[in-house]
């Protein structure tokens, strides 16, 4: 039992992980589009805008279990198989990606107004805007984002267990509903619960040290 636990938590910690580093970079990218040509952004662009919040919330519309069945050909053309704990991080990511944009927009999007016109008024880039006082007022805000998704991310590591993606939840299935091992169960209803405090712990005391 020792052995098995320990393999499914090194893997959920491996899909939770890799995803979610993949997820913040990536989904930085449409965050600082979406603030940038917001009818308040530094660049209004209406058409930009409106396209890629459609995409957004589309992507964001589908439950994980539906989006893991639906992308299965993306995930053999990348990865080479559709199941396994790799072949999840493409699922993993793909839903992340639009959450993760979608959280650090609202962080962006609520620097104050003054401090960027303040800084417009001494000459300031758009680059430089971006840099010195969009991230750097909404540091807080985005560390606070990317908790919330680590922790969503451990949710949804747990049903790619169940669809073959290995993990605390495909154990949970496995050894404890399909061998009636209620052990199993409490167990990683119990790893699911300290991980998630640990992480939210961590990061209310960043969060602090940040404000």
């Amino acid at each position: 039992m020792g052995a098995v636990i320990q393999k499914a938590t090194y893997e959920t910690l491996y899909m939770v992980g890799i995803s979610s580093l993949i997820a913040i970079i990536l989904g930085f990218i449409p965050a600082v589009i979406l603030t940038l040509t917001a009818p308040d952004g530094l660049k209004p662009n209406r058409i930009v805008y409106g396209i890629l919040d459609v995409i957004v919330n589309v992507f964001r519309s589908f439950p994980f279990v539906i989006l893991m069945v639906i992308v299965i050909p993306l995930t053999r053309a990348i990865v080479g198989r559709a199941i396994g704990t790799t072949a999840a991080l493409v699922p993993l990511t793909l839903y992340a990606v639009p959450f993760i944009a979608r959280v650090f927009e609202n962080a962006l999007r609520e620097t104050d107004a003054g401090v960027i016109e303040a800084a417009r008024s001494f000459g300031a880039t758009d680059m430089q805007i971006i840099r010195r006082v969009y991230f750097k007022e909404s540091i807080p805000r985005l560390l606070n984002g990317i908790i919330l998704l680590i922790i969503n991310m451990v949710g949804a590591s747990a049903m790619a267990g169940t669809l073959g993606g290995g993990g605390l939840g495909d154990m949970a299935i496995r050894y404890g509903y399909q061998m009636y091992n209620t052990m199993y169960m409490i167990v990683t209803s119990l790893i699911l619960i300290v991980f998630v405090q640990l992480v939210q712990g961590i990061g209310n005391v960043l969060y602090k040290k940040l404000s």
